[in-house]
């Protein structure tokens, strides 16, 4: 690799010409952007699982109840509670957040991700009887035709909600797609299509993609006006939730417990913008949401997906990355991805 250092060594050494020079300093320049880039991709997608394994500890409770559990707060993997829920799961395990991420993940191929190969994927993640699925994603996957035709099943079962269903199953699977070179709104749109097709769905969706991607390839923040025009393309219902996140500074304002609507995909959408704009560090921001109770897996999945594409992974305490359960497994799945896109 070449640095600042040696390239000065070279031209008092060797006498480089001005073109040598120019074309090793853009050589270090592009090996820094590289290795920023993938810091930040890295930090994303463990971000995304870490934020959903420590969620689990609090999904489902109130806050409560969260305080009667962790009464010093929850913060390690070892400290969630075995009850009938959680010992589904091994400990520091991700759940079905997670899991259809990389259902996403590893449709990528040509440089995007192919909708027909994310649509076969979810089918067959159903039919591995998965230990935990939302209601709504549930209806649509386990229609016969899924697969040939899966954006009319998710357009069926939205009417058959009287236009009323809004879930976040499509928002807590969503960062992978912000990683994309190109095309995220577009891609995030049709990937939230094949099971969600509410416009407060898609608008979640295209909101954290589009965070995402300008933290990761432009080191730019979306700023409070942009992404409130964003909200205004899909659904004025999202900007109140925007709003909410933006205006607060205390997080216990978003009332994530709220037992009738914590699976709301603007509910989940606010706790990750809170931490987008109201914490300093990716572990400030995950002991927040996960000590929140409500659908903390879900609403840590994305937050700290954000968190972690904000930060990066340098910034992510080890212990959280060495005690996922199954840490190999899916860092060589995130490592193969990560190479074919950076």
């Amino acid at each position: 690799m070449h640095t600042i250092g040696a390239i000065c060594g070279d031209i008092i050494g060797s006498r480089l010409d001005m073109k040598d020079i120019i074309e090793n300093l853009i050589k270090c320049e592009i090996v820094n952007d590289v290795k920023n880039i993938k810091d930040k991709m890295f930090g994303c997608l463990y971000g995304q699982a870490i934020g959903d394994a420590l969620g689990l500890g609090s999904e489902f409770m109130n806050k409560d109840e969260v305080n009667k559990n962790y009464p010093s707060g929850l913060c390690k993997y070892d400290e969630i509670i075995q009850d009938a829920h959680r010992r589904k799961w091994p400990i520091g395990a991700w759940t079905d957040d997670t899991d259809m991420m990389l259902c996403i993940l590893t449709a990528f191929e040509n440089g995007k991700f192919n909708i027909h190969n994310a649509a076969q994927n979810f089918k067959d993640w159903f039919n591995g009887e998965p230990k935990d699925i939302g209601s709504h994603t549930f209806n649509v996957l386990g229609m016969r035709d899924y697969v040939e035709q899966p954006e009319m099943c998710s357009e069926l079962w939205w009417t058959l909600s009287q236009h009323q269903s809004a879930a976040n199953g499509a928002l807590m699977r969503t960062s992978v797609v912000g990683l994309a070179h190109d095309n995220v709104e577009i891609q995030a749109t049709e990937i939230c299509k094949l099971t969600h097709y509410d416009p407060r769905c898609i608008g979640s969706c295209v909101i954290a993609s589009l965070i995402i991607h300008n933290l990761v390839w432009n080191e730019y923040e979306l700023t409070y006006d942009e992404i409130i025009d964003l909200a205004k393309n899909y659904d004025g219902r999202i900007i109140e939730w925007v709003d909410l996140a933006y205006r607060n500074e205390n997080i216990s304002a978003l009332d994530l417990d709220e037992k009738h609507s914590i699976g709301y995909t603007l509910r989940t959408l606010a706790a990750a913008l809170w931490c987008y704009w109201h914490v300093s560090s990716f572990e400030e921001g995950l002991l927040a949401i996960v000590n929140e109770g409500g659908d903390a897996d879900t609403n840590g999945a994305i937050a700290c997906a954000i968190l972690g594409a904000k930060f990066g992974y340098s910034s992510i305490p080890r212990y959280y990355i060495e005690n996922l359960n199954n840490r190999a497994i899916y860092h060589q799945k995130i490592t193969s991805f990560i190479n074919k896109i950076a």
